[in-house]
């Protein structure tokens, strides 16, 4: 489809020879004598550019600029004049103008600028496209009680500085509560780089946090740029955080407190401005107790703590997310699968070890593996139980005292929900006293509320 320039100049022989020149191009073009003709055309046709002179009887360039911007058109803007100065180039954009031309025009040097322009707005629409899409994946979905609750929590937080501490188990959605407090922040416009700091290697985190100077050991062929240093003014999300260990926990929190390092193999100091996120599925608590993980940095990044919860805990959410991931994995063309009542009863039946994650995956499996258009409770093959994934998980503990403090949660949790969450209730059924099942909560980390 042929771009549309809107001409805008007083003289007649300059509209008449940029027409002829970009329909030459393929472009199409509309003329404009003057500021009050162009709002006119802007007003009833689509423009896809617009050639602005700045000195013109009536309304000029800059007027017109100014009223573009407060009508909220974001028609790109090049602009031309024969009296060019700094200071006119600075105010044209200002008001919105993207670039700037002085006369006499040189046919080949507005052609190279336009098609530049149009370039550049292509890509700003396709990243807000990009953008939209993005939100829309990232969103939280659920109206139980507990993600209203979530939601906000992520609302009262996210426009803030403060550092967030997610906890959850696993698959519960703690990077999708971090992107969404990023997207809801001053810093969204910013990057959000998240590091797994489970997945990388003890010896090469330093590099991969804070970068290095080409030869600063062997196979550093180049300069690297570290994760710090890319997330500068936007948020840095470190999952998996109870996993790192004791020597580059005292190394973050020296970065965390000073926001300033030096790259591996080198001795300039960088300051950077970064918002910390953090999330972990473990009992920092309890890890600290077991000498796992320094107690200043717990404190450091718990400023605001925030529970993800478990699927089990919101399964009235089922039906909802289940609809939500079948139009994700529904093809783009054809039929749409649906699913039965049934199976949505099945399916809340379940009691999700591998919560939100396992849900998205058999959903997924359903739509690729159910030959019809609508997914019956037949389909559904199995499911796994909680009580075995936790026990095979108790089971593959090294430790005795590991294996006890995790089936205490366990039972704790469960005799909680058997009893509405009542503390004295659940102390009186278990055989302790109330002070002591409060300790025993606090330090295992169960959420009461």
């Amino acid at each position: 489809m042929k771009h549309t320039i809107l001409i805008v100049d007083d003289e007649e022989n300059i509209r008449l020879s940029l027409k002829g020149g970009l329909e030459d191009e393929g472009y199409n073009t509309l003329l404009a004598g003057c500021g009050e003709d162009a709002v006119r055309i802007i007003e009833k046709q689509d423009v896809d550019l617009i050639l602005l002179d700045i000195w013109m009887p009536g309304k000029d360039g800059l007027q017109l600029l100014e009223e573009l911007k407060n009508s909220g058109f974001t028609i790109p803007v090049i602009i031309m004049t024969g009296h060019g100065s700094i200071e006119t180039a600075i105010r044209a954009t200002r008001l919105g103008a993207l670039d700037f031309i002085e006369k006499p025009l040189d046919l080949n040097k507005i052609i190279i600028t336009i098609n530049n322009t149009l370039h550049i707005k292509a890509l700003e629409e396709e990243n807000a496209l990009l953008r939209k899409k993005t939100e829309k994946d990232d969103e939280i979905v659920g109206s139980s009680s507990a993600i209203m609750k979530l939601k906000y929590q992520i609302d009262r937080v996210a426009p803030t500085d403060a550092w967030v501490l997610i906890l959850g188990e696993n698959g519960t959605g703690k990077e999708l509560v971090a992107r969404r407090i990023h997207q809801k922040s001053m810093r969204s416009s910013y990057p959000f780089v998240e590091v797994n700091c489970a997945a990388i290697p003890e010896e090469l985190i330093e590099s991969e946090l804070f970068g290095h100077e080409k030869g600063a050991f062997t196979g550093a062929a180049e300069r690297k740029r570290g994760k710090f240093d890319l997330a500068h003014n936007g948020t840095l999300f470190l999952d998996e955080i109870g996993d790192m260990s004791m020597p580059t926990q005292a190394k973050i929190l020296r970065i965390l407190q000073e926001q300033r390092f030096e790259r591996v193999g080198g001795s300039q100091t960088i300051q950077v401005d970064v918002r910390v996120l953090t999330a972990t599925n473990k009992n920092l608590e309890h890890e600290i107790t077991e000498g796992r993980f320094r107690q200043d940095l717990y404190y450091r990044l718990n400023v605001i703590p925030i529970y993800v919860p478990r699927l089990i805990d919101r399964r009235e959410d089922i039906p909802e997310l289940s609809a939500h991931f079948l139009r994700t994995f529904s093809p783009a063309k054809g039929s749409k699968k649906t699913i039965t009542d049934g199976a949505i009863k099945k399916l809340m039946q379940h009691d999700w070890p591998g919560n939100v994650r396992e849900l998205k995956n058999i959903i997924e499996r359903l739509v690729i593996m159910t030959p019809g258009d609508v997914i019956t409770a037949d389909d559904i093959m199995p499911l796994g139980t909680r009580t075995t994934s936790e026990m095979d998980k108790i089971f593959d503990m090294q430790e005795l005292k590991d294996a006890r403090s995790e089936f205490e949660r366990i039972f704790i949790e469960r005799k909680l929900v058997q009893c509405g969450n009542n503390i004295s209730k659940t102390a009186d059924v278990i055989g302790v006293e109330r002070s002591n099942l409060h300790r025993k909560i606090k330090s295992l980390g169960i959420d009461v509320e």
